[in-house]
């Protein structure tokens, strides 16, 4: 399924990242599993759209506050990459029990390619280093599914 946003969709997500990478910067955050810094205002920009996307293909209203540890649409999480051919990303600290999205695109257009739960990822069949030191599990999305299959 694709979903594209509108520019005023794009402006909403854009400004609750800002607020998200702002508040970061006033906290001294340092990015999680050891991602650096290099492109923090891009990675939240792409996020929150990505998170836009899921809630508009949903239908759920999406509020982009990013409360941490909470779910970023609904009762779900979403991790975005704009690599047609990129896994999906768990890590251990990920709760098993929390069902997590890929979709795949960038500046507003996006696939959505279904997801997993946490727990049924965390299978050492996904697990790779991918040489950066940063090991996780990564899904294909050949074994992703929406959440009712």
């Amino acid at each position: 399924m694709r979903v594209r946003l509108s520019l005023s969709e794009m402006q909403i997500a854009a400004q609750a990242a800002v607020q998200r990478q702002l508040q970061n910067l006033k906290n001294n955050a340092k990015p999680a599993f050891g991602a650096g810094n290099k492109n923090d205002w891009q990675l939240h920009i792409e996020g929150c759209l990505g998170e836009m996307a899921l809630a508009k293909s949903l239908g759920v209203y999406w509020d982009g506050k990013g409360i941490m540890r909470s779910f970023d649409v609904g009762s779900y999480d979403v991790r975005t990459t704009s690599g047609e051919n990129n896994r999906l990303i768990i890590h251990d600290s990920d709760p098993d029990d929390r069902f997590i999205f890929l979709l795949v695109g960038s500046n507003g257009s996006y696939r959505i390619c279904g997801g997993i739960i946490a727990k049924d990822a965390k299978q050492k069949k996904y697990w790779v280093d991918p040489g950066t030191g940063r090991p996780a599990y990564f899904i294909p999305q050949k074994d992703l599914r929406m959440p009712n299959e």
